[in-house]
């Protein structure tokens, strides 16, 4: 396995060479853009006047975020530097620290836990004419696909042509390392809301990797945009995230997440490390983080993380969903007639968010507090490491 791990982030080190792993409080490492800081407006000031002798420059276009780039010539640990900022400051404590790469799960290869298989076609699910509340479900994803089962309906009909995937973007003859990830997620939470009304955002390049900044952006893009829609986000669910230099929240995306209305449930998966060490933005207080259980729904999936930190488990293992239509030209047995099965906590994570969704419409309340209700762990069961039982319908 260390040797795997090793290999996994020498291919991903080749294919971005901007990205460079440096050492983590836990032992095991962070990914971050190279000689690049985030801070947050009200802080950009003090940060430049600390860091100037290493800043090459500053990029404030974006009136939420500050970038600094700093000299590679001077060879700053990024990690260091932001200890020495925020602890070494005269002021408060300074929102700053490095641009961690986040990826669709937090193990080195940025991928599910494993690779997708072709699976039989399943029935498209119901939808009920009798339910009166639109529930919205934000996805921030590699994306969607054309699918049956998403065509007649009027929130497919308008997701803008930008938000679309492809199954082998670099054009390598095979399906890309995350390809369908987004499509296959939007499925998931249609079989528990059949009914939801979905809003997709892509993120998520096809080899499964962004950044802080870019989610940071898409976040805070997403809040905008629905303060001047007034059209409401009920529930967002991340399937992505990131490990941090220092194990602690990066206070930028804390201050993303924190910008959502206290109305809108934020789901996120927990990843597939096996470890109990906080992922974020899973393991942030205002985020229901979620882990996964086996096939059978009655342990833990051998690759789920686990903690203090997870609020709900759900089925994640061998999960059945929407994918491409699509023959590998590169090996001939990669053959998917609309339907896989993968496993994930990248696919437990949607499934609370739909099951959310579900209780909300059919309860006519809101998903704060459907939420609060199905996560109660008075009136559910609580797992120990894993939090409340989500027994939501395969």
């Amino acid at each position: 396995m260390h040797m795997e791990r090793n290999a996994s982030i020498d291919r991903l080190l080749e294919r971005h060479p901007g990205i460079v792993l440096v050492p983590g409080s836990s032992g095991n490492g962070a990914l971050i853009r190279a000689n690049q800081l985030l801070a947050l407006p009200r802080d950009a000031d003090h940060v430049h006047e600390r860091a100037e002798r290493w800043i090459e420059h500053r990029n404030d276009a974006d009136p939420t975020v500050t970038v600094f780039h700093l000299n590679p010539r001077h060879n700053i640990d990024v990690s260091e530097l932001t200890v020495d900022l925020s602890e070494g400051s005269a002021h408060k404590t300074l929102n700053v620290g490095p641009n961690h790469i986040v990826t669709t799960q937090p193990e080195w290869h940025p991928s599910p836990y494993d690779d997708p298989k072709p699976a039989s076609a399943i029935a498209t699910p119901p939808t009920d004419s009798t339910v009166q509340t639109d529930i919205t479900v934000a996805l921030l994803d590699t994306g969607i696909s054309q699918h049956q089962w998403f065509t007649n309906r009027k929130w497919f009909a308008d997701c803008a042509l930008e938000v679309f995937e492809v199954p082998d973007a670099d054009n390598h003859g095979d399906l890309d390392s995350v390809a369908g990830h987004g499509t296959f997620i939007a499925g998931v939470v249609l079989q528990q809301a059949p009914d939801a009304q979905l809003v997709i955002n892509k993120i998520i390049s096809g080899d499964g990797v962004t950044d802080e900044l870019e989610l940071f952006r898409r976040l805070t893009n997403l809040q905008s945009g629905t303060r001047e829609s007034g059209k409401r986000i009920d529930i967002l669910s991340l399937s992505l995230g990131c490990y941090t230099h220092d194990d602690k929240p990066s206070p930028v995306l804390e201050h993303a997440i924190r910008g959502f209305d206290r109305d809108t449930v934020i789901v996120a998966c927990a990843g597939n490390a096996g470890s109990d060490r906080p992922f974020w933005p899973a393991a942030l207080k205002r985020v229901i983080a979620v882990g996964s259980l086996d096939s059978q729904g009655h342990d833990r999936a051998q690759f789920s993380n686990y903690g203090w930190w997870v609020d709900a488990c759900t089925l994640g293992q061998r999960v059945t969903s929407t994918f491409f239509t699509y023959e590998s030209d590169a090996t001939g047995d990669e053959k998917f007639a609309g339907f896989a099965r993968w496993s994930g906590t990248s696919f437990a994570a949607p499934r609370v968010a739909g099951a959310i969704a579900a209780q909300a419409a059919d309860q006519g309340v809101s998903a704060t507090q459907a939420a609060a209700d199905l996560l109660d762990p008075h009136n559910h069961v609580s797992i120990p490491d894993l939090g409340v039982l989500v027994d939501a319908a395969p």
